[in-house]
């Protein structure tokens, strides 16, 4: 199979990071509004067949059997032709190797030759003889690695003919799906229909349960504030499916194995991490240890709350300002990863600081509602 050598533009990295889950979020919540949808989806057919069509995936979506014309030619990539390269790279290598140690001994031989050292003219011959020979073997081992490359590039041309005819056949596959299930569903209509699915909703969230809900104007947008940030960097997971997925495809099929697809997403899930960390203080999801917490009524707990802030906010406040420390140091050498990629790590640092100051601001509404509960008559 033929190489890929292509590397994410920095440029790609961080708009995706930006406008990808602006762009999940405005589907999710479209399809939230929208009345349940039965059937097959086009959007779905297309999302298969860009990551799954090389082996038919979007077909068998559709129930045709003609995805598994896709499974041979796939197939013969990866048990016949790639292997047989593989071995064809490494004869190559090998090769390579023999050609440079025949080379020197040519190199010296001559030299020796010069000097009149005794039996020079014949070792220079052997050399020589060697240095033919291992030409022979590396234009057999390039030829080799071409008809193999060429043997490859023939099956993933014609996988990139079929996917390229069913982009286009695609919209009427669909529809032809679509049109043969409401067939179905009309025919089986007289039959008692199935008793809907109800959702339920999860409890349990937004700090602790046994709390009675208060807060205020102010509180309720920070509270938005950290939940609309902790939506937006979940949506970053599914950019690790997609990059990861590209990573195996590019390594064990195409045998070009990325320097950038580890490096990116371990950068993601750092600053994801840090982003998310108020919206999990407002859902009540960092680790405490609540052995005796649980048992106290709410007055208390929430006197228990206020006390033990002032350790939160040592934290918080001195995350915040090493973090700007940090930031700051990185913005002034404009620094950059050490390796092939050279990702930009000042946007990293900032999400140091971001984070501190959302968190900051989610124990400010939590201090806020424990107050509240102390002042209230009624609890």
């Amino acid at each position: 199979m033929p190489d890929i050598p292509f590397v994410l533009p920095h440029w790609m990295y961080w708009s995706g990071l930006l406008l990808f889950p602006l762009f999940a979020m405005y589907i999710v919540r479209r399809q939230a509004k929208a009345p349940p949808r039965a059937g097959v989806s086009l959007p779905v057919g297309y999302l298969l067949w860009l990551t799954g069509g090389f082996v038919g995936i979007h077909r068998f979506y559709l129930r045709s059997l003609w995805g598994v014309v896709y499974i041979p030619l796939f197939a013969a990539i990866i048990v016949f032709s790639n292997p047989a390269g593989r071995r064809a790279l490494d004869t190559l290598s090998d090769a390579r190797h023999d050609l440079l140690g025949a080379e020197f001994d040519v190199e010296r031989f001559q030299k020796a030759l010069v000097q009149g050292a005794e039996g020079a003219a014949a070792k220079l011959a052997n050399a020589e003889q060697a240095l033919a020979a291992v030409l022979e073997q590396m234009v057999a081992a390039t030829a080799a690695v071409d008809h193999w490359q060429m043997v490859s590039g023939g099956f993933a041309t014609a996988i990139a003919v079929l996917l390229l005819i069913d982009a286009v056949l695609l919209p009427r596959l669909v529809r032809r799906r679509a049109e043969a299930e409401a067939e179905a569903s009309t025919e089986i209509a007289g039959e008692a229909a199935p008793e809907p699915v109800r959702d339920i909703e999860l409890a349990g969230t937004h700090e602790d349960p046994t709390t009675p809900r208060v807060g205020s104007r102010i509180t309720d947008i920070i509270d938005a504030i950290s939940e609309w940030s902790g939506e937006f960097v979940c949506y970053w997971s599914l950019i690790a499916v997609f990059v990861y997925y590209y990573e195996v495809l590019a390594r064990y099929v195409f045998n070009s194995p990325t320097s950038w697809a580890h490096e990116s997403m371990f950068l993601m899930f750092g600053m994801q991490y840090m982003i998310s960390g108020a919206y999990a203080f407002r859902e009540g999801s960092h680790v405490r240890v609540d052995v005796v917490y649980q048992y106290l009524p709410v007055r208390a707990k929430a006197v228990t709350d206020i006390v033990t802030s002032i350790f939160f906010f040592i934290f918080a406040g001195t995350l915040l300002v090493t973090g700007w420390i940090f930031l700051a140091d990185s913005i002034d050498v404009w620094e950059v990863s050490f390796t092939e990629w050279a990702i930009q790590y000042w946007p990293v640092k900032i999400t140091i600081v971001l984070g501190a100051l959302l968190i900051l601001l989610q124990g400010f509404s939590k201090l806020v509602k424990d107050f509240i509960l102390l002042t209230r008559k009624e609890v």
